[in-house]
């Protein structure tokens, strides 16, 4: 979000991507954890495949993390293969994190208003702090895939309830 060297439109979606995984969620607490974990991690590295594209520039970037990098399309595959049609509907909310507001602001602000950027950036820090989700508490909560994969169409289908958009 704050590498001037990237496009804009790369930028308003890592800023979107941001502001969606700070963002609270409405789902209900005893799925609340292992789904938003999910689709946060999943989402975040649909924006990292879809923003960039093949610029010099771009490619530095993705140079500068490669652990960020080296194995996305691999993971990607596989989560296609695991989830089906639920990367769809997540691939689809890539094109909405441009349109989010966060605490009154739209994203704009975030990239061209270093007042609101900072804010952003301290809220990801206190989220990244408080982020209720570790590794135990994942091995935990899921122990088979279905788990997670019954939350998120529940979640789809809330979303979709709350849109007018019959599931």
């Amino acid at each position: 979000m704050d590498d001037e060297n990237l496009p804009r439109g790369a930028r308003e979606l890592a800023a979107g991507v941001a502001i969606y995984i700070v963002s609270p969620k409405d789902s209900s607490q005893d799925r609340a954890e292992a789904v938003n974990y999910t689709d946060d991690a999943v989402l975040l590295r649909v924006v990292l495949q879809k923003a960039l594209g093949k610029t010099e520039d771009e490619d530095a970037f993705r140079e500068r993390f490669p652990e960020l990098f080296e194995n996305l399309e691999a993971n990607l595959a596989m989560c296609k293969s695991m989830m089906g049609e639920l990367m769809t509907w997540l691939d689809n909310k890539v094109n909405s994190l441009k349109n989010l507001t966060y605490k009154g602001k739209k994203l704009p602000q975030y990239l061209d208003n270093d007042e609101a950027r900072g804010e952003l950036f301290d809220d990801g820090l206190v989220f990244r702090t408080e982020y209720p989700v570790d590794e135990t508490r994942i091995n935990d909560k899921v122990k088979k895939a279905s788990t997670i994969l019954d939350a998120l169409r529940r979640t789809r289908s809330d979303e979709q309830r709350a849109k007018g958009i019959s599931a």
